[in-house]
């Protein structure tokens, strides 16, 4: 299970079988056990199935005469539930931080500086816990929690200082637009819409890294020469890109919304809603920001 994010590609991408679940399908009557295109199968069988014998130990004698064996147990395993108690409970802990920080971390003349370096220095602590969460092979709801916490204080100074020194209402108007976004995206994956194929994910991965690459020569440029770089985040360009970072982050959410599905369809674990809760708020996180990027240039150019 995985999409742009870096904890679902770990899992859901094979050099042999291509991109989980693409083009494939679970098999009936309970968990996969096919090895093409289900990441949780081995090639002897899924490992997270269980035996069905061990929960009867007269189902091989039920065999020999003709009963059907009892249905394997499916506890353990994930559930859309799980999936959004888990996202919850992150988000939660993200908007809990954000309106502390946003509370205790005044923005005016005298406290701006220091509010902007904590803001920033609990970004670069953020991305830390993020990068470790995504390279572990299992999840850790403290660090994905920890991580929440320290992303929420950034996203907590910074839309402060938008919302009081550049454009008044735009956090409120970030915070509907990634809404809008994440509903309407949901609507359209559900209904079908949206075919979430290898094809698919191929061209929002290629334009994901050149959107990454440039920014990140931008900021460069902005970093050492001073100014906006090369004015892809500022003026005319930087609409054009707020627009195309916001078409990204929907997609991201299409690749997140069929990696859940195809998650619980192979009955992955219930930890892997861990994964999922971590994938979904760095999307989300993505979006916000983008539209309180675009929020920002536009009030700005008035």
């Amino acid at each position: 299970m995985r999409s742009r994010n870096p904890v679902f590609s770990r899992r859901g991408f094979s050099r042999d079988n291509g991109y989980a679940g693409f083009n494939t399908a679970p098999q009936a009557g309970g968990p996969a056990v096919a090895t093409q295109g289900n990441p949780y199968a081995q090639p002897t069988g899924n490992p997270y199935a269980q035996n069905p014998y061990a929960q009867n130990p007269y189902a091989q004698q039920d065999l020999q005469y003709g009963a059907p064996p009892q249905a394997p147990a499916t506890t353990g395993r994930m559930t859309i539930d799980d999936v959004v108690m888990r996202t919850g409970s992150t988000l939660g802990v993200l908007i809990l931080t954000a309106a502390l920080s946003w509370a205790l971390l005044p923005v005016d003349d005298a406290n701006i500086s220091r509010s902007y370096g904590i803001g920033i220095g609990a970004a670069l602590i953020g991305m830390v816990l993020a990068l470790v969460q995504s390279f572990k092979r299992k999840a850790s709801p403290a660090l994905i929690l920890t991580y929440a916490a320290f992303e929420g204080v950034f996203l907590g100074v910074v839309s402060s200082i938008v919302d009081n020194r550049i454009a008044d209402g735009a956090a409120m108007q970030a915070v509907i637009g990634t809404m809008a976004v994440f509903a309407g995206v949901l609507v359209a994956y559900k209904a079908g819409w949206i075919r979430v194929n290898r094809r698919f994910y191929g061209f929002v991965m290629a334009a994901a890294l050149g959107f990454i690459l440039l920014m990140s020569v931008n900021l460069l440029f902005a970093v050492f020469g001073g100014g906006d770089g090369l004015g892809f985040r500022s003026g005319a360009l930087g609409v054009v890109f707020g627009v195309v970072g916001i078409i990204l982050g929907a997609c991201f959410l299409a690749l997140d919304f069929k990696q859940v599905e195809d998650g619980i369809a192979y009955g992955a674990p219930r930890e892997e809603a861990w994964f999922a809760a971590f994938g979904l708020t760095l999307t989300l996180v993505w979006l916000y920001l983008e539209f309180l990027r675009l929020i920002s240039i536009l009030s700005s150019s008035d």
